[in-house]
């Protein structure tokens, strides 16, 4: 199964580190600059969208028109912008503060296309009613049977406690309701590569890819899940349905960050055989997509 935080460490304290990576660096926003949020915002999408192709179709934005949405883990809210251009009933959760910040930003910045803009841009209302705030995936702020599809994407596998938050999310969908959730995959391209860097060309062969995953991947603790051990987290739900997909992290095809900056890694990114991975590549994808059906019944 997946690594478990260092027993000297709380989970508490752990999940502190997590919400201080994401408020240093909320997620996909690394190298955006200048003083034009639209144009910012505009390029986050556009890159987005490129690499991860397989979000809108995954995410199915446009079903979501009338359908009261919880979205875990906005980021800087390009996928809840979606929902929102859709006319979807949309609330969204996230530990980062910064990252919050970002997405009302984002809503403000889209004016008039977004009915009724005002209602995500407030933060003094009851926690139920709130539809961005800060909140925590392994207790999250709303009734049973609350939402009719329950999305998050790239999130819950940095929470100390998965399994928790799948429960949450099973707890507040409504009978028939559908999940929505991508987490991180093993074995995978990244992990190898994470593997190669971290642990072979440190000549500590045994750490595995998945170790290298939770030590070095985005923020400390972060999990990934084999195909089986993703079917056990979401047993509790009616049907199951799961795939893999390349991520940004297989193709090395985001912007580096400041670790991955020397002459070596730079040629590593220029000659990488991306062109292959994605033809040949994809049941070693990062990405491992989740959808998961409750039952009609409540159970």
């Amino acid at each position: 199964m997946a690594s478990k935080p260092d027993s000297s460490e709380t989970a508490d304290e752990l999940k502190r580190r997590v919400q201080a990576h994401w408020d240093r660096e909320p997620c996909g926003t690394r190298g955006l600059e200048g003083d034009d949020l639209r144009a910012a915002f505009r390029q986050q999408e556009r890159e987005r969208y490129e690499v991860d192709a397989h979000i809108p179709e995954f995410a199915d934005f446009p079903a979501a028109r009338g359908k009261r949405i919880l979205e875990i883990g906005v980021g800087a809210g390009t996928d809840f912008i979606q929902w929102l251009r859709q006319g979807a009933d949309a609330f969204g959760v996230d530990l980062s503060v910064e990252s919050l910040a970002l997405t009302r930003q984002r809503i403000a910045a889209e004016g008039p296309a977004i009915h009724n803009a005002d209602v995500y841009l407030q933060d003094d209302l009851p926690p139920a009613q709130r539809r961005l705030q800060v909140g925590d995936a392994e207790r999250l702020p709303f009734a049973d049977a609350s939402f009719d599809l329950v999305y998050s994407y790239g999130v819950i596998h940095h929470s100390p406690n998965t399994t928790a938050a799948i429960a949450e999310i099973h707890r507040v969908l409504r009978p028939g309701g559908e999940a929505r959730v991508m987490i991180y995959h093993v074995p995978s391209w990244t992990g190898l590569l994470l593997w190669g860097v971290h642990s072979a060309a440190r000549l500590r062969p045994w750490v595995s890819p998945r170790e290298a995953i939770y030590r070095h991947l985005e923020s400390p603790g972060t999990k990934a899940y084999t195909l089986a051990e993703a079917r056990g987290l979401f047993s509790a739900f009616a049907s199951v349905e799961l795939s893999t997909a390349l991520l940004a992290g297989d193709l090395l095809a985001m912007r580096p960050s400041e670790r991955y900056q020397s002459p070596i890694f730079r040629a590593i990114w220029r000659l990488y055989p991306r062109a292959l991975i994605r033809r040949f590549g994809r049941r070693l994808g990062l990405g491992l997509l989740v959808r998961a059906v409750k039952d009609g019944a409540g159970g």
